[in-house]
């Protein structure tokens, strides 16, 4: 019955939060590539998928390349009947997917728009990318990437800390999922470079 339920889609209340920042001062702050990119050696998507590490450029050059970085994020609350239960960790996660993917398709869509809108810049995705799903990455096929048009890297796939981000420039605080409850919101955070 609860599968069934997951299947639907879950209706969210979600509020949007800015900020703008130079790119020098977002790298002293907050850009740590050595760290980040130990965390991303134990993710499943390094090195198969190409928004993710590892790379053939150097991601501080990369940031380099802009002056501005417009900072984006999106609370997305989980609805309160969900709050009070305890769920198993595969139904847990279903449930943040469902409430979260819809969610970074439009942040991400609407990161995508600011950069069509915006000369010389370039969005940064909320997380890694989701294109290509159902069939998958081209990557450990040895294979160029299918939408290289819309691929994006991430702030922490470039070394970004998105919990300082968050914190430190978006006045939030990020939560997790702890003892089989899903927390009162997800925060998703992206961006565009400028």
């Amino acid at each position: 019955m609860e599968k069934e339920r997951n299947s639907q889609p879950i209706q969210c209340k979600t509020e949007q939060y800015e900020a703008t920042v130079s790119v020098e001062e977002y790298m002293e702050k907050c850009v740590d590539v050595p760290t980040f990119l130990e965390c991303c050696k134990k993710c499943g998507n390094y090195e198969k998928i190409w928004s993710c590490p590892s790379y053939d450029f150097n991601p501080e050059d990369y940031w380099r390349k802009y002056q501005t970085f417009h900072i984006v994020g999106m609370k997305i609350y989980v609805p309160e009947d969900l709050l009070s239960q305890t769920f198993e960790e595969e139904e847990r996660n279903e449930y943040m997917k469902s409430i979260v993917f819809p969610h970074k398709k439009e942040l991400d869509d609407q990161l995508w728009a600011m950069e069509q809108q915006t000369h010389g810049s370039i969005a940064l995705s909320a997380g890694s990318c989701q294109n290509c799903p159902p069939e998958g990455c081209t990557r450990p096929e040895g294979k160029q990437c299918r939408h290289p048009e819309r691929m994006r890297y991430s702030i922490e796939s470039l070394g970004g800390n998105v919990g300082l981000t968050v914190t430190k420039y978006l006045k939030q605080e990020l939560l997790w999922m702890e003892e089989g409850k899903l927390p009162e919101y997800f925060i998703l955070v992206g961006g565009l470079l400028v």
